[in-house]
């Protein structure tokens, strides 16, 4: 598989075509295989974010610890009743956002984009524009190759994980990718598609890591859901002609800078943040002794 290095080098690339279109041929060749059997792959993929979609917005969902279910249904029910501040669209992302990972922390099958712990923002704006404007399945494939790509960049770049840079680098990450996603489903250039990673990214600059009792549902899940509104307003910020005054590239390698400045307690460990507050305690204690 080839490996990027900076999402110049990809918009280079790119030129006057979509990202994804570059990305596909590159990955076809490289990896020896046709440009419909990684089609096929892809659509594998998004097949699993609807069914987790569908999974994770039951009423009856619960987790193994008990921490979590239900707030997807809940915002799910919100969202239909017409009335939300933020409009439809975004109520239904939320939506979605929160039933995916909380379908993954029910042990749920779920695509890791970039990881578990954020799995819920990129399925969550992909699956919506595809619904609300009806976008089509080829056009959301190709957004997911997109997005694809991005992580790459930003794994290379910086990082995806929480453990090494705190929860910027995976609903950071997440968020960026989503935005790179639905500009390009939306037919923004290419440009366009690099301004909405580096506004999403900066937006979630400095987000720690603190899982409560280990766990990968509190605060997890609510970031997911919060997440997905910084991907959606990246996105149209970037589809406006809003752009970055920091260069896209620039702004990934701050976020891993920033990542290895967090401390320790605040990257994955649970010795901090919101799972050291007396409430987190004493979830620990309660599930764990």
């Amino acid at each position: 598989m080839i490996s990027y290095q900076s999402i110049e080098e990809i918009v280079k690339l790119s030129e006057n075509e979509k990202i994804s279109t570059i990305v596909l041929a590159d990955q076809s060749k490289y990896m020896e295989l046709s440009k419909e059997e990684l089609l096929a792959r892809m659509k594998e993929n998004l097949d699993v974010m609807r069914h987790s979609a569908v999974e994770g917005l039951r009423p009856g969902l619960k987790s193994v610890s008990g921490l979590s279910g239900g707030d997807g249904y809940k915002m799910h029910i919100y969202a239909n009743k017409g009335k939300t501040i933020g409009g439809s669209f975004s109520a239904k992302a939320t939506a979605l956002a929160l039933g995916i990972q909380e379908y993954n922390a029910a042990m749920g099958k779920i695509v890791a984009a970039p990881t578990a712990g954020s799995c819920g923002i990129l399925p969550a704006g992909v699956l919506t524009l595809m619904d609300e404007f009806n976008i089509s399945e080829e056009s959301a494939i190709l957004g997911l190759i997109t997005a694809g790509a991005v992580g790459m960049v930003i794994a290379n770049k910086a990082t995806i994980s929480g453990a090494q840079g705190g929860c910027q680098a995976e609903c950071g990450a997440a968020a960026a990718m989503t935005a790179a996603a639905m500009v390009e489903m939306l037919g923004g250039t290419v440009s366009m598609v690099a301004h909405s990673v580096a506004i999403a990214l900066q937006n979630l600059l400095g987000l720690v890591c603190d899982p409560v009792a280990g766990l990968v549902e509190v605060p997890c899940i609510l970031r997911n859901g919060c997440g997905i509104a910084i991907a959606i307003n990246s996105a149209d910020l970037a589809l406006a002609g809003v752009e970055s005054v920091i260069p896209v590239d620039e702004v990934i390698s701050a976020m891993g800078e920033v990542g290895s400045a967090i401390p320790t307690s605040l990257r994955e460990t649970s010795q901090g943040g919101l799972a050291t507050t007396p409430t987190g305690l004493v979830i620990r204690e309660r599930l764990f002794g």
